[in-house]
């Protein structure tokens, strides 16, 4: 796959815009400001393919970016407490609308920030992928941040705060270091390749 080719194609605000699924979709998830677009930037080595802002609940559209024969799709941050209700309740149809609505899901990325337990929007979501059986892998985000000592007593308290840690694929990521990115790439590779 060439990374240096993934282009944004389009965003819809609100679930009955988008169109049917025609290829694999591989999505990103996580509360706000957690880093998916910095994410996406790092894989496509980019740096503004997806937009970035240092204010959370910027992404507030499902944005779809296409990487050769698959999409890989930004969805809203969740779980930011500076917006409206009604941006609240469109962003949970927008979420839940795509998620339970028959796409060609073949991964969600669940972002969340390594210096933190999960936030109940966090366990929320990995709840409703395991209830739905949707397939999906967590990033913890933000690894720069932290010590070897501190990564080691927060992987220990993740194994206590999320559920069925112990069978869920984890790669720790840097937007700085680039640590993990080249993993993440060879899960979406491989993906796009069945």
């Amino acid at each position: 796959m060439n990374w240096n080719n993934i282009k944004f194609c389009t965003s819809f605000g609100e679930y009955s815009q988008i169109p049917p699924p025609e290829r694999l979709e591989i999505a990103f998830s996580g509360r706000s400001n957690v880093g998916k677009s910095s994410l996406i930037n790092k894989i496509a080595n980019r740096k503004n393919l997806a937009r970035v802002s240092s204010s959370p609940g910027k992404t507030a559209t499902i944005n779809f970016y296409e990487a050769e024969n698959i999409y890989l799709v930004d969805l809203p941050g969740y779980g930011f407490a500076k917006v409206s209700k009604s941006d609240k309740q469109r962003w949970s149809k927008l979420i839940g609308g795509y998620l339970g609505g028959g796409r060609d899901l073949g991964l969600i990325f669940q972002l969340i920030d390594y210096r933190h337990p999960p936030t109940a929007d966090d366990l929320q979501m990995i709840n409703a992928l395991i209830d739905g059986e949707i397939p999906f892998a967590i990033i913890f985000t933000k690894s720069d941040k932290l010590s070897a000592r501190e990564r080691a007593e927060r992987m220990e308290g993740f194994a206590g705060e999320i559920p069925c840690f112990d069978q869920i694929k984890c790669v720790e990521f840097s937007a700085v270091t680039g640590e993990g990115a080249e993993e993440i790439r060879e899960i979406i590779r491989e993906l796009s390749e069945e």
